[in-house]
């Protein structure tokens, strides 16, 4: 199994000459971290100052990591993938908000997804993120034990509420439902939540997911304290497992507040932490369902292995692989074409509101090591493999 990944061809099936072309220039800027600061700056005026540059940022990095502006924009792409066999997973990427409305509107938005997937069997998963549905202040003063004012009780209730009626539906509709993890200083509220969910809606089936950030070294001891509560109190447990997002932030927030960091102290032992913990759900997949989500090389190929060694079958309907869209086609369309279950985050939304979403994608991008090198080198194969 070792080497599919090198398989451009299949990798790049979708995309065109031109396609490709502006792939290789894009992955060439992101891999200037000077010009990705300046870009970024510049992209930020010229949003703030409502200059007309949407059409612009459509034509390069929004259409490249982006579905669309809407459901219906989107569905091009997702029909495209599917017929190589790689499913998407729709994520209104629009930023959580402070006020009730924008809160309201993103309920309003993950609950009309809910009704756009079950059309579709090229989308078996809907998400989203818990500061999408309240404020991370609140998420942080629940987490914390802290009492709330009357106001502030309300206000959780209706996150509770927004929480539930998603789930409930996702349950009724027999739609799978990933919900992100963000910060550790808010996460102890959201994971609770999410529990909650699980032993309403996962009783049958595994709808509900949570997601383990990996590059904390206190996850796995999490998971198996909420495998020991599924056990007894009988629920399934749903897991997305990523390496994590915010890992400067959680590191200055640390020596800033002077506690210890939640984050594995290298590279390796988050390598070590990640592999172990997918190890562990496989060991327990009658109770726990996958979702990889990850552009690690090594992972894949280690969760591969353990399912060969298993004998769990690729198309297994609890192990599912995961990318972003417009990064890392060489794991999704080469898994997709020998019969594992792959799904593409296909992220979509106003250009303009989608923006944070993108800097974030170009931020990453130059910091983790290797990550955009090996996307050049790929598309530099297969432009010569077709002789651009």
């Amino acid at each position: 199994m070792q080497g599919i990944f090198e398989d451009t061809a299949t990798a790049f099936s979708l995309k065109s000459d031109s396609e490709l072309e502006r792939a290789f220039f894009l992955f060439k800027l992101i891999a200037n971290e000077p010009l990705v600061k300046i870009g970024t700056a510049m992209t930020n005026f010229a949003i703030k100052a409502r200059l007309p540059v949407d059409g612009l940022i459509r034509a390069t990095v929004f259409d490249h990591f982006c579905g669309g502006v809407s459901e219906e924009d989107c569905l091009l792409v997702v029909d495209r993938m599917w017929h190589k066999g790689v499913a998407s997973v729709l994520d209104y990427s629009v930023e959580g908000k402070d006020t009730e409305d924008p809160l309201d509107n993103a309920l309003a938005k993950v609950l009309k997804i809910l009704d756009f997937v079950k059309e579709k069997e090229a989308i078996p998963f809907a998400v989203f993120k818990p500061t999408g549905y309240g404020r991370l202040s609140l998420f942080k003063k629940i987490g914390e034990n802290k009492p709330l004012n009357n106001k502030e009780k309300a206000e959780w209730d209706r996150v509770v509420h927004r929480f539930d009626i998603t789930c409930k539906k996702a349950h009724d509709l027999q739609v799978s439902l990933l919900v992100d993890a963000e910060e550790s200083w808010m996460q102890k509220a959201a994971d609770d939540l999410v529990e909650e969910m699980m032993r309403r809606y996962n009783r049958e089936h595994t709808i509900v997911y949570n997601t383990l950030q990996l590059y904390r070294w206190d996850r796995l001891d999490y998971l198996k304290k909420l495998q020991a509560a599924a056990l007894k109190d009988k629920f399934k447990i749903g897991i997305k497992a990523v390496r994590g997002a915010y890992m400067e932030k959680e590191n200055e927030r640390a020596k800033e507040k002077g506690y210890p960091t939640p984050i594995c102290n290298s590279k390796k032992a988050t390598d070590d932490n990640y592999d172990i913990s997918i190890s562990y759900i496989v060991d327990n997949l009658e109770q726990i369902s996958l979702f990889l989500g990850t552009h690690n090389e090594l992972s894949t190929y280690k969760l591969i292995e353990i399912m060969k060694e298993r004998a769990i079958k690729p198309d297994d309907k609890r192990i599912w692989f995961g990318q972003l869209y417009g990064m890392s086609d060489h794991i999704s369309f080469n898994l997709a074409a020998r019969g594992y279950n792959v799904a593409k985050y296909l992220p979509f939304g106003p250009v303009k509101d989608v923006m944070p979403y993108l800097i974030r994608r170009a931020e990453e991008n130059t910091s983790v090591a290797g990550q955009t090198n090996r996307e050049l080198e790929l598309l530099k194969k297969e432009r010569k493999r077709r002789k651009i």
